[in-house]
């Protein structure tokens, strides 16, 4: 096969028209012309770090919605589902992406559970952590986001960096905001990677000690705008990833976006290709061709360098999309998952109290950082409710492995002016999260959840939408079409409710993160990530 094009020398950064020979899934000649057709020959996109599980898809399906976009590979880290699942979790999504030619790249999740404070539904130790390194199939030690633990020297945490070590594959890290000599003493013990910087400053020290970092745009957390002038100094040491995009974005582009936003800040095309196509490629010496003579085929014809309009995606020299179709045929898997939790009634969501002043998580739009901020309490018949003027909101997790007492706190900038809204993907552990107007209409959302065995639902009186997760309870069974068109009409719903929020459930999955300062609620109750322990509702 000959492909002619204007090919793209990303580190000579040099453009000229040539033919492309490809043979047996490989280039084997790459010829200057005296001219080609119009388009250009570039290296396909690489998500440099991403949970599968976020776009509520199984790794199969996910391909044939981000082959369109020109995805090629990813740096894929299955923590979601072995939150739920355990390494059989790992080994699900392993065994699902190699049914599909989209190059998966799967990490060993370091943190399962992310924390002591809540309850999951497997553990991952450190003997599992030097059993998955071991495999050919896991190429790198996914988010170590137990940065205490690092610092502070924890026996268990230690192991799973040494056995990361002893495999010689890379260590992803996951600190966000750390800063000064703790960033640097985390970045020594092996921790080559950040994809939680938030801000510029935070972002440019980690890379002047050495520490890589992605550039995240998921749905939820937004930090391109923030970082993107690091690019000129630092291409080098950069990379793009979503970490977590849901279903409606992922229809509409993935790191192609931001690839074109980079180039319309003024970014040199060169530089931001080789943080897209290039870095993670020899970082995590993926198995992935950068459009060099043997390389695997691994190619985009693209329309321009500014909009990066995919035309057509080849992978191992095979066309697997073209001006939007997907050729990636469907897959038949399994529906694993545990949910074990009975039905709950608005009486299980009262909070008795008489505090005059209580703690309130605020939601950051486009963070997953919250603040701890207060508010006066609204009680009604001895039980703090919902103060919708205020706009502080009941917010509860219940436990999905076993039946136990809901834990409940409020939260602020939901916006929602009525009805609840729910879900089963709660980072990391994903137990049940809602937020609602009243205790009556938490417990209607939270049961539509459980009646499902997994999904995400907006619920109003009698009005309720929801899309069932059966995967784990955290991805479905159906093409990404489908569950993208459920997904936005359960987002409008939500917004239709009151929220003013980019994205809802994404902003929802995330409180319960206790790894993300500052207040969060895991099912044990309201926790501080600045004190790393839990602390009261009430702050009389």
């Amino acid at each position: 096969m000959k492909i002619q094009g204007q090919f793209v020398d990303i580190k000579a950064k040099h453009i000229f028209p040539a033919e492309m020979t490809i043979e047996d899934g490989k280039i084997s000649r790459i010829e200057k012309m005296e001219s080609a057709p119009h388009q250009y020959i570039i290296p396909g996109f690489i998500d440099a770090h991403i949970h599968i599980e976020s776009s509520m898809l199984v790794p199969s399906e996910f391909a044939k919605l981000a082959v369109i976009h020109g995805t090629v590979a990813t740096i894929s880290d299955p923590h979601e589902i072995a939150n739920v699942l355990g390494k059989k979790g790992v080994y699900y999504m392993i065994e699902n992406a190699n049914q599909t030619p989209l190059k998966f790249h799967f990490g060993a999740p370091s943190c399962v559970p992310a924390t002591a404070f809540e309850t999951a539904g497997a553990v991952i130790n450190s003997e599992d952590i030097k059993e998955l390194m071991a495999s050919p199939d896991i190429y790198y030690l996914a988010e170590m986001m137990n940065y205490p633990g690092v610092l502070n020297g924890d026996e268990e945490v230690l192991k799973k960096i040494e056995y990361a070590k002893q495999s010689g594959k890379p260590l992803d890290g996951h600190a966000p905001g750390l800063r000064g000599n703790d960033a640097k003493r985390y970045i020594d013990a092996g921790m080559n990677t950040d994809h939680e910087c938030f801000r510029f400053d935070e972002a440019k020290e980690k890379l002047t000690y050495g520490m890589k970092v992605i550039v995240r745009e998921g749905s939820a957390a937004k930090n391109f705008n923030t970082l993107v002038d690091l690019i000129p100094e630092h291409f080098e040491n950069m990379m793009f990833c979503s970490d977590d995009k849901h279903p409606d974005d992922l229809m509409v582009g993935h790191i192609n976006e931001l690839c074109a936003r980079a180039v319309a800040k003024g970014m040199d095309v060169f530089q931001v290709l080789q943080m897209a196509c290039i870095n993670p490629a020899e970082h995590y010496k993926m198995k992935v061709g950068t459009l060099k003579i043997n390389d695997p085929a691994d190619f985009l014809l693209v329309e321009d360098l500014e909009n990066f309009k995919v035309l057509k995606t080849y992978i191992d020299g095979n066309l697997v999309a073209e001006d939007g179709e997907t050729f990636l045929e469907t897959v038949p898997f399994e529906k694993p998952n545990v949910f074990n939790v009975t039905k709950k009634s608005a009486q299980d969501f009262r909070v008795n109290g008489d505090a005059e002043k209580i703690r309130v998580i605020e939601v950051l739009d486009g963070e997953l950082i919250t603040n701890e901020t207060e508010a006066n309490a609204l009680i009604e018949n001895g039980n703090i409710i919902s103060d919708l003027d205020s706009d502080v909101l009941k917010m509860t997790v219940v436990n999905r492995y076993h039946d136990a007492k809901p834990a409940v706190a409020f939260i602020k900038n939901f916006g929602l002016k009525r009805g609840a809204i729910a879900g089963s993907v709660g980072h990391d552990s994903h137990n049940i999260i809602a937020v609602g107007t009243s205790d009556e209409e938490i417990a209607n959302a939270v049961n539509l959840i459980i009646e499902n065995k997994g999904g995400i639902c907006a619920v109003h009186e009698n009005e309720k939408k929801c899309l069932p997760l059966p995967v784990a309870g955290i991805m479905s069974d159906k093409n990404g079409w489908e569950v993208g068109k459920r997904y936005i009409e359960i987002d409008q719903m939500a917004k239709a409710l009151g929220s003013n929020l980019r994205a809802p459930f994404m902003s929802l999955s995330f409180m319960a993160l206790l790894v993300i300062p500052d207040l969060k609620l895991s099912d044990l109750g309201l926790f501080s990530g600045k004190s790393f322990q839990f602390v009261d509702l009430s702050k009389d």
